[in-house]
């Protein structure tokens, strides 16, 4: 029996471009929204360490006040309550949040009409600890409030002994 006969639909595809073809592929037969298409992976850097070579996208958060020379919050990382609220309770830190979420809020979209199915954004401050762990928490929670599947990656944080 030929697999023409097995098929449930035949599409001729001479009269689609790839992206097309993509789009008509993933409408017909993807069972996720939209939104779940994409996959986006978050990590937070240390700029010391040098910028993740996979990041599509790099945002830069020395600019915002830094914890580290806050003495009892310095051997604490983002993850911390103390360090998010530090972070997180600065003026210019919720305006950058503002402007970060219309900007991703922007992009989004447009990379999942261009077809795009990975993007890894990533955030870095000085050391990797403190900021870029905050903002890119901050960011998690954001798009996870608007139905985006992400994972995030601290590359630069202490690893704890066993993990």
């Amino acid at each position: 029996m030929g697999l023409r006969k097995l098929a449930h639909r035949v599409i001729d595809s001479s009269h689609y471009n790839p992206h097309q073809l993509r789009e008509l592929i993933k409408d017909e037969y993807s069972e996720l929204l939209p939104r779940q298409r994409m996959r986006i992976h978050l990590i937070s850097f240390a700029y010391k360490k040098g910028i993740p070579p996979e990041a599509d996208l790099v945002l830069d958060v020395r600019f915002l006040p830094n914890p580290y020379f806050v003495e009892p919050l310095q051997p604490l990382t983002g993850e911390n309550p103390e360090v998010r609220q530090y972070v997180l309770d600065k003026p210019e830190t919720q305006t950058y949040l503002e402007h970060l979420y219309t900007f991703v809020d922007f992009l989004l979209p447009r990379y999942q009409e261009e077809g795009k199915t990975h993007l890894t954004l990533a955030l870095g401050c000085t050391g990797g600890q403190h900021r870029s762990v905050v903002i890119a928490g901050a960011l998690g929670l954001h798009l996870s409030q608007n139905n985006y599947p992400f994972t995030l990656t601290h590359r630069d944080m202490p690893r704890i002994a066993g993990d």
